[in-house]
């Protein structure tokens, strides 16, 4: 079984790509801002952990965090985003490699993926058999996120220099993913790279 860890920046088209993937290989796909949000629901110890830094006016009706007064009391105190980070990304990483011990012990897929924008500032190349970097041109990203979040460009490119760059990218990938053109040759490549195993019709 081969672990990769797909990363890349707003807009790159990872999602699409891996709905590829997970429709025709025999693999596991996580996606780590979804792992993040159910270690964080009620009753968790991220959850827990999390209202006791941040407080418990974080908190809905219903006991849950509310993502939005999360993010207003983290963006008040620069100091509280490391603190949270140094809670949540630490609890995804040990949720992820119990799952991929399960799996190889399972012995049941092929392919072992996780998807995250910041796989690379997180320490994941020194974990991940490969480390795959999915790009595309910023103009395209930009209208992408333009037409699918209904983003201004302004907020768009704010988005995106607030990511490492190209060149910061692909020097960690093992492997580059170009998704800047018309989706078949994206899906071509991946064939290619992914030659060795399964295919799934």
């Amino acid at each position: 079984m081969k672990f990769i860890g797909i990363t890349g920046g707003i807009g790159a088209g990872k999602s699409e790509i891996l709905k590829y993937i997970g429709k025709h290989y025999n693999c596991e796909i996580y996606l780590a801002d979804d792992v993040a949000k159910s270690l964080e629901e009620k009753g968790t110890e991220t959850h827990k952990r999390l209202v006791d830094l941040l407080g418990g006016d974080i908190l809905g009706e219903d006991g849950e965090i509310d993502k939005s007064l999360m993010s207003k009391k983290i963006y008040a105190d620069a100091g509280l985003l490391e603190k949270v980070n140094d809670i949540v990304h630490p609890a995804v990483r040990e949720f992820l490699l119990a799952r991929l011990s399960k799996a190889k012990t399972e012995n049941k897929c092929e392919l072992f993926f996780v998807e995250a924008a910041l796989l690379v500032e997180t320490g994941y190349g020194e974990l991940v058999d490969e480390m795959w970097y999915v790009r595309a041109d910023e103009d395209i990203r930009i209208q992408r996120l333009m037409d699918s979040r209904g983003y201004t460009e302004e907020k768009a490119r704010s988005i995106i220099n607030s990511q490492l760059s190209d060149d910061e990218y692909m020097k960690a990938a093992d492997f580059v993913l170009d998704n800047s053109g018309d989706l078949e040759n994206t899906y071509r490549s991946i064939r290619e790279k992914l030659g060795a195993f399964t295919w799934l019709e």
